[in-house]
C-alpha cells in the first residue's frame, strides 16, 4: 500500500509509520489507555491514542425512537461519504455512533488545532442537527394528520 505522505515504499511487515497502530494493534507498547468521557450511558466519547493515530468515537444523545433513527441515517450518510471528510471512519467502533481516525500523516497535511476544532464542532453541533430534524418531522406528521382529518 502507499504512504500515507509520499511514494509507495517496498514494505514486508507493518510499520509504526504505515498503519494506524490504534486499528492494527499489533503491539501493546504503543497504545495509549483508552479514555471514556461520559454525560450519561447513552452520551459518551472514547477516545483511543497510539504513536501515530487518535480514534475519537462518539456516541450521540437519543432520548426517542425518532432521535435514534434520525440518528442512525445521518451518522450512514456521513460514514458513506467518509472519503470527503477524509477522518470519518466507514464504520464506527462497536457501541458508537460514529467514529474518527487522525493519523501522523492527517497532522502532518492539516493544522493540528482545526482538526480539533473539527470534531468539537461536529460534536456541539450534531445534537442541534439532530432535534432541528426532529421538529421538521413532527411538523410535516402534524401537517399530514391535518389535511388526513379535513376529509372528515
Amino acid at each position: 500500500p502507499p504512504a500515507c505522505c509520499g511514494a509507495p515504499l517496498p514494505v514486508t511487515r507493518s510499520s509504526p509509520d504505515t498503519l494506524p497502530e490504534v486499528e492494527v494493534r499489533s503491539n501493546k507498547e504503543l497504545l495509549l489507555n483508552p479514555i471514556v468521557i461520559s454525560r450519561n450511558e447513552r452520551e459518551k466519547v472514547l477516545i483511543e491514542g497510539s504513536v501515530n493515530s487518535v480514534r475519537i468515537s462518539i456516541s450521540v444523545k437519543q432520548a426517542d425512537e425518532i432521535e435514534r433513527i434520525l440518528c442512525k441515517k445521518f451518522m450512514r450518510f456521513m460514514m458513506m461519504r467518509a472519503e470527503n471528510f477524509i477522518v470519518i471512519r466507514r464504520k464506527a467502533v462497536q457501541g458508537y455512533d460514529i467514529s474518527f481516525l487522525i493519523t501522523n500523516c492527517h497532522t502532518e497535511q492539516m493544522y493540528k488545532h482545526k482538526l480539533v476544532d473539527f470534531v468539537v464542532h461536529f460534536m456541539e453541533e450534531i445534537d442541534k442537527e439532530i432535534s432541528e430534524m426532529k421538529l421538521a418531522v413532527n411538523a410535516r406528521a402534524r401537517i399530514c394528520a391535518e389535511e388526513f382529518l379535513k376529509r372528515f
